[in-house]
Order: structure tokens, then C-alpha cells, then sequence
């Protein structure tokens, strides 16, 4: 007889070999919504899905969304338009390996590949002489704060010149700032709000390199954000299981003391803008429109 091992093993090859050319579920007609009120750029020969759409008459702001993990741009479906009824332009993109952007495999997937593709979306849009507010949450927590990081020399041209530095973006952080909470971070990750994603089938599992990234260069993204002037705002929401309360937001405001903080209902997790669109969303203006 052989062993099992082997007949496992005869046994998973065919099933893995029809895994593999299972085709992605469906989109919902929400998402087909929001599909087809998107398009396609393409930064080093990937598609990289992006929404961009007009909005407040007389305002000059912009400003672009970066999701969090797992998830896709749809993260902001909810409060989408009463950005545009604030801001001159609300855009968002879905991070390679998300939503409906490539997914190539195998890919050494990383932030600053990440930070590098919201750039060329900037460049493509010409956004080079617009102001730019960024909100992020999530892995797009740590986008931008690469973002920050390439400031000077690169993104003081790509982003917000002519403005001075300590005129330019205003940036507002949702939950999942991981890299600030040592000893208190709770290590396991909800991954609530996966369903109101888009289909992310064939997402290479490199795509959690970014975990050990933030590790790596902790001193280099949370420099930035302390030595940074650009206006900073905490979104949060005292349920979130991933920054508990109340040690994330005490240990947040120790390290970044400058920062505002907005603290939404008790029983608000780590997706604010889907669990309190309302409340999230008058928390951002309000910061927003304090400048």
C-alpha cells in the first residue's frame, strides 16, 4: 500500500488544478455600478482601476482615497457623495493586487510600489498644480505614509506645488496604524467589510509582505508622520479590534501629539466609514473645513 502521503498527494493535484481555473465570483450590481462609473490607467504595464468624480463648484481641494486590506476602493461607496459636495474632485484607486486592478502572481508586492502607483495616478490625472488632501485607512495608512516620506523632493512637484510646505496637504488617518501600537497591538485582524469588497480572487499571498514591511521600516513611516507639518487627523473608532482602546489612542496621542482626533460612537469598529458614514463623514469635514 502506498503511503498515505503519496495518495494524498495524487489526490490534491487534481483538485488544486481545478482551484485554480475556478473563475472569480460575480460582482453585485452595486459593484457593477461602481465598476462602470470608473476607468482604467496603467502604471508599468498593470491596470490599475481609479473613480474620479467632480464635485463642489468654486473649490479648488482634491482629494484621493486610499483603501485599507482587504478590501478595494468600494470601502468609500457610502460616503462618496458628500465628498463631491465638498471637494472639487473625490478620486480613488484600487492598489495593485485589490478590487478590480490587476493581480499578477507571482509579484513581490510592497508599500512602496503601492506609493509609486498613486503617484503616476497623479501624474496621469495632471494633478501637478491642485492641492491634495489624503485619507487613508488601513494598509493606505501606510501608502501615505510613504507618501510623506518622498515629500521632499517628489511629491513637493507631484502633489502640491507651487504650494509651500507648510501650507499643503491636510491628512486624516483611519484606523489600522498597527506600527504605533508595540506591545498593545492586538496580532489578529478582522477582516470585516470583505464582503462589500470586490472579487479579489488570485490575490497573491505576497500581498501580506506589507505586515512585515511595516516592521522593517517602522522608523522611516512613523518619522514621517512626527516630523512631518502636514496637518494629521485620527478617525477612530473605540471598537476596533485591531487598535484596542483605549491603549492605541493613548499611545497615538503620546507619539503624535499634534495630531486632532475624532472619537466616533462606542459601538463603531475598524471600518468607521461603512458602520458610520454619517458620523465619519461630519467628523472629516469638520477637521477639513477647520483650516
Amino acid at each position: 500500500m502506498k503511503e498515505w502521503w503519496v495518495q494524498v498527494g495524487l489526490l490534491g493535484v487534481p483538485l488544486l488544478a481545478v482551484y485554480l481555473h475556478i473563475p472569480p465570483p460575480q460582482p453585485s450590481p452595486p459593484l457593477r455600478s461602481w465598476r462602470a462609473s470608473g476607468t482604467f490607467f496603467t502604471y508599468k504595464d498593470q491596470n490599475i482601476f481609479y473613480r474620479d468624480s467632480g464635485g463642489a463648484v468654486g473649490s479648488s481641494d482634491v482629494v484621493i482615497l486610499l483603501h485599507g486590506f482587504p478590501t478595494s476602493s468600494y470601502d468609500w461607496s457610502k460616503i462618496w457623495e458628500g465628498l463631491t459636495q465638498r471637494f472639487h474632485r473625490v478620486i480613488a484607486l484600487d492598489f495593485l493586487g485589490f478590487g478590480f486592478s490587476d493581480k499578477p502572481r507571482p509579484h513581490r508586492y510592497s508599500i512602496f510600489e503601492q506609493a509609486s502607483v498613486v503617484e503616476g495616478l497623479a501624474r496621469h490625472l495632471g494633478l501637478q498644480h491642485h492641492r491634495i488632501n489624503l485619507l487613508a485607512h488601513d494598509y493606505g495608512d501606510t501608502v501615505a505614509q510613504e507618501l510623506l516620506h518622498r515629500f521632499f523632493p517628489v511629491l513637493k512637484t507631484l502633489f502640491f506645488h507651487p504650494l509651500p510646505k507648510n501650507s499643503l496637504s491636510k491628512l486624516p488617518f483611519l484606523p489600522g496604524l498597527e506600527q504605533f501600537s508595540g506591545p498593545t497591538r492586538n496580532p489578529r485582524r478582522r477582516n470585516s467589510g470583505t464582503s462589500l469588497a470586490a472579487p479579489s480572487a488570485g490575490v497573491s499571498v505576497s500581498v501580506l509582505q506589507y505586515i512585515n514591511q511595516r516592521k522593517q521600516h517602522r522608523d522611516r513611516w512613523v518619522g514621517a508622520l512626527v516630523s512631518s507639518s502636514v496637518p494629521l487627523h485620527l478617525i477612530y473608532g473605540p471598537l476596533d479590534p485591531v487598535n484596542p482602546h483605549p491603549e492605541f489612542l493613548q499611545h497615538y496621542k503620546k507619539v503624535l501629539p499634534m495630531s486632532t482626533v475624532s472619537v466616533l460612537d462606542d459601538h463603531i469598529s475598524h471600518y468607521p466609514q461603512l458602520e458610520d458614514p454619517m458620523g465619519f463623514l461630519n467628523s472629516y469635514l469638520n477637521f477639513i473645513n477647520s483650516f
